[in-house]
C-alpha cells in the first residue's frame, strides 16, 4: 500500500484551500482543540521518552515497532496482535519520513481522547491524499489493502457502495460525517455479502463452520475465545443442523450492542431478589430502561444460548456471562496443576500478608477517628455518671467548659491511651470476623449474601472483639472519671497501671455481659446498614462506580445512627458497672441488678441518656475511621498489588487504557486482516 499522510482534519466539502494549508491547520487545531493537562502531557512524555530509542540530532523519534511498543496495551494481545497496531502510524506520522517525533505523539495522543477517535482516524487513514475527502478508488484501495488474501471477498459494485459514493463520472466524494455512516454500516453490508457468498444453494441457510469463518473475519477479537469455539453451536437453537441468515444477523446484533447487554445484565441481576436472570427478565428489563424493545427474543435467546453454555433456560449469574461480554475471559479450568500448587502457596503468604496489610492500616485510621471523636466520648462517659461523681452536669454541653475550666485543655483527652491501643485489635478482628464470616455465607455466584447472616456476621464480629476490647474499655473509663473525681476529693489521680493492678484479670472482664449486650447488637446493625447504603443508596460497583470521599463518610455515619442510639440502654449500664463506685454511692451486683436499680432509682429515660452524645460519638469515628482506611490504602497500596491486571483498576497510563479509548477497536476496524 502506497505510504499514507493523515494529516488532514475535518472539512466541508466546499473546502478549497490548498493541501499543504489545511494540513498544518489542522495539527495547529488539533493541539489546541483540548487543553491537555500537565500532568498528563508528562505521563505521555514519560512514555514517549522510555520508547523512543531513533535520534536525529538532538531530538528523539519513534519509529514502527517503538510507536507500537508506545501505544498498545501491555497486557494480551491475543486478541489484536502488533501489525495490527502498527497500522495506527502512518496517521501518527505526519511528516511521512517514517518516524514519529514528539510533537506528532502529543497529537496522536491528543487525537485520542475525542469521542469520535475512531471515526477520525479511520477517516484520514482513508485519506490518502490529503484532500479532506474519501474518493471511490481511495475507499476501494485502501479497503482492499487491509483484507487479507484469504478473507471472504467483497463487491465494491454492490448497489450499498454506490449509495453511499455513486458511479457517474467518478465525481462523488464523501466528507467526514458522511463517511462515518459509511463505517457504520459497513459490517453490516459485510457480513450480507459474506452470507450471501457462502450460501451456494441460495437456501437462506449456512454451515456451522461456514458462520464460524464470518464470524472470526469481522468480529473475533471481540468474544472471548470459550465463545469462539462454541460457535458453531448456534445451530442447536434451530432443527436442521444449520444456521439462518436471521440467526446470523441476530448474533451479530448482540456483538454490536455489546455495551447494551452488558448494561442491561448489570442492572437486571442486581435487582433481581437472588442475584440471578433468565430470558424473560431480561426482556423485562429491556422494554423497561429503553424506549423501543432494543432486543428480540432471538436475540435473548443467543445471548443465554452462549451464556449459559448452552443450556439457556436457566437462570443465569452476573459472572455467568462473563465470558460472553468479556474477550480476554479465561476459564478457570484452563490453569496448569502447577500454577493451582504454586498458587495456593503464594496464596497462603498473600493472606497473611493482606491480612497484616490490613491491620496496620485499620489501626492507623481506627486511631484517627477515636482521636477525633474522643472529647466527645469524654463527655459522653461524665453524663452517664452524673449521678456518681458528686456533682450535677443539668445538660452535656454544660460538661464542656467545666471540665476545660477544671482539668485544662488536656482533660478532654484523658484515658486516650488505652482507647488508641485497644483501636487497631478492636477494627482488626472486628473487620476480619465479619469478612470471614460474611464470605462463607455469600453465593460464590452472585456475591449476595441473605439478611440474617448479614446480622449473624455482624453480631459475630461484635462478639470477638469484646474479648479484647473490654479490659481496655473498662481502664479508660476509670481514667475519664478520675479527673473530676480527683479534683472534687483532692486526690491525685491514677495510672492506667495501678488501675489494672487494682481490678486484676477478673476484674478487668467487668461489665462484659453489658459490653456484648452493646457490641453484638451494634456491629449487627452497622455491618448491613453500612454494606446497603453503599450499595443500595449511593450505587458502589454499579457501572464501576467508586465512592468519593462524602458519600463514604455519609454512608459510615448514617449506619452508625441508629446502631449506636438502639444500644445505648446496653452501654449505659456497662458504664454503671465498669466505673469504680465510691462510698455511699449506687452499688451494682451484675448487668440485671444494674438495670432494675437504674430503672428504679432514675427511671426509663435513664437508659438512653447521652443516646444523642453517643450518636455524636459513634456516628463521625466510624465515619472518619473508614474515610481514613479507604484513603490509607489508596495512598499506600500494597506494593504486590500492581502485578494485578490492568483492568482490575483504572490506569492512567494511556498505552495502558488503550481498551477504554476505543485504540484495540481502531487498530483492528481499519487493520485487520
Amino acid at each position: 500500500m502506497a505510504p499514507v499522510s493523515p494529516l488532514a482534519t475535518v472539512h466541508s466539502d466546499a473546502d478549497e484551500s490548498p493541501t499543504a494549508s489545511r494540513a498544518a491547520s489542522a495539527i495547529k487545531s488539533v493541539k489546541s482543540a483540548i487543553a491537555v493537562p500537565e500532568n498528563e502531557l508528562k505521563r505521555w512524555r514519560r512514555n514517549f521518552d522510555s520508547n523512543a530509542q531513533t535520534t536525529a540530532g538532538a531530538e528523539k523519534f519513534l519509529n514502527a515497532d517503538q510507536f507500537v511498543n508506545a501505544i498498545a496495551p501491555k497486557g494480551d494481545l491475543t486478541k489484536i496482535g502488533r501489525a495490527q497496531f502498527a497500522t495506527l502510524f502512518p496517521v501518527a506520522d505526519s511528516s511521512r519520513r517514517g518516524l514519529v517525533s514528539w510533537d506528532d505523539f502529543v497529537v496522536f495522543q491528543t487525537i485520542l481522547k475525542r469521542p469520535d477517535a475512531d471515526y477520525w482516524i479511520a477517516f484520514q487513514y482513508f485519506d490518502v491524499d490529503n484532500s479532506g475527502t474519501i474518493t471511490y478508488d481511495e475507499f476501494k484501495k485502501v479497503f482492499q489493502a487491509n483484507i487479507g488474501p484469504d478473507a471472504i471477498p467483497f463487491d465494491f459494485e454492490c448497489d450499498w457502495v454506490k449509495l453511499y459514493l455513486g458511479k457517474k463520472n467518478g465525481t462523488h466524494v464523501l466528507g467526514y460525517n458522511e463517511f462515518t455512516q459509511l463505517m457504520k454500516g459497513l459490517q453490516g453490508e459485510r457480513l450480507r455479502q459474506s452470507f450471501k457468498f457462502l450460501d451456494g444453494d441460495q437456501d437462506g441457510f449456512i454451515r456451522p463452520d461456514q458462520f464460524k469463518r464470518i464470524i472470526l473475519e469481522l468480529a473475533g477479537h471481540k468474544l472471548s475465545q470459550a465463545v469462539i469455539d462454541r460457535l458453531p453451536t448456534l445451530c442447536t437453537l434451530t432443527p436442521g443442523g444449520k444456521i439462518s441468515y436471521s440467526e446470523v444477523i441476530a448474533f451479530h446484533n448482540v456483538i454490536r450492542e455489546m455495551d447494551m447487554v452488558e448494561r442491561i445484565i448489570r442492572e437486571a441481576t442486581r435487582k433481581s431478589k437472588d442475584g440471578r436472570i433468565d430470558q424473560s427478565d431480561f426482556m423485562n428489563h429491556c422494554v423497561s430502561s429503553t424506549r423501543y424493545s432494543l432486543f428480540t427474543p432471538m436475540e435473548a435467546s443467543i445471548i443465554f444460548h452462549f451464556a449459559g453454555r448452552g443450556a439457556a433456560t436457566q437462570r443465569l449469574a452476573l459472572i455467568d456471562f462473563a465470558q460472553l461480554l468479556d474477550p480476554r475471559w479465561r476459564a478457570p479450568a484452563e490453569e496448569t496443576e502447577v500454577k493451582k500448587v504454586e498458587s495456593a502457596a503464594q496464596g497462603v503468604m498473600n493472606q497473611i500478608a493482606h491480612s497484616a496489610y490490613n491491620f496496620v492500616l485499620g489501626g492507623i485510621a481506627g486511631a484517627f477517628g477515636a482521636t477525633i471523636v474522643y472529647p466527645i466520648d469524654l463527655v459522653k462517659v461524665r453524663y452517664y455518671n452524673q449521678a456518681e461523681i458528686g456533682r450535677c452536669y443539668s445538660q452535656m454541653l454544660n460538661i464542656r467548659p467545666k471540665v476545660f475550666r477544671n482539668e485544662g485543655f488536656l482533660g478532654f483527652y484523658r484515658g486516650l491511651g488505652p482507647q488508641l491501643i485497644g483501636v487497631a485489635p478492636e477494627k482488626a478482628i472486628k473487620l476480619t470476623v465479619n469478612d470471614f464470616v460474611r464470605s462463607r455465607a455469600m453465593d460464590p455466584e452472585t456475591g449476595r449474601i441473605k439478611l440474617q447472616w448479614e446480622l449473624v456476621a455482624g453480631g459475630t464480629a461484635g462478639g470477638c472483639q469484646v474479648v479484647f476490647t473490654n479490659p481496655l474499655e473498662i481502664v479508660k473509663i476509670r481514667l475519664q472519671m478520675q479527673g473530676e473525681a480527683a479534683k472534687l476529693e483532692g486526690a491525685a489521680p491514677k495510672g492506667a497501671v495501678h488501675i489494672v493492678r487494682q481490678l486484676g484479670l477478673f476484674g478487668l472482664y467487668k461489665g462484659a455481659s453489658a459490653c456484648l449486650l452493646r457490641d453484638i447488637p451494634f456491629s449487627a446493625i452497622y455491618f448491613p446498614a453500612y454494606a446497603h447504603l453503599k450499595k443500595d443508596v449511593f450505587n458502589e460497583g454499579y457501572n464501576g462506580k467508586q465512592l468519593s470521599f462524602l458519600e463514604t463518610l455519609s454512608a459510615a455515619a448514617i449506619a452508625g445512627m441508629p446502631a449506636a442510639y438502639f444500644t445505648t440502654p446496653a452501654d449505659v449500664v456497662k458504664t454503671r458497672l465498669q466505673v469504680e463506685a465510691k462510698t455511699g454511692q449506687t452499688h451494682y451486683k451484675g448487668m440485671g441488678d444494674a438495670f432494675v436499680k437504674i430503672y428504679r432509682e432514675e427511671g426509663f429515660k435513664a437508659f438512653f441518656k447521652g443516646g444523642p452524645a453517643r450518636i455524636i460519638r459513634s456516628s463521625p469515628q466510624f465515619g472518619f475511621t473508614l474515610v481514613a482506611y479507604e484513603y490509607l490504602h489508596k495512598t499506600a497500596p500494597r506494593p504486590s498489588s500492581a502485578c494485578a491486571r490492568l483492568s482490575s483498576s483504572p490506569s492512567t497510563d494511556p498505552s495502558e487504557v488503550a481498551d477504554s479509548l476505543g485504540l484495540n477497536e481502531i487498530a483492528y476496524g481499519i487493520g485487520a486482516d
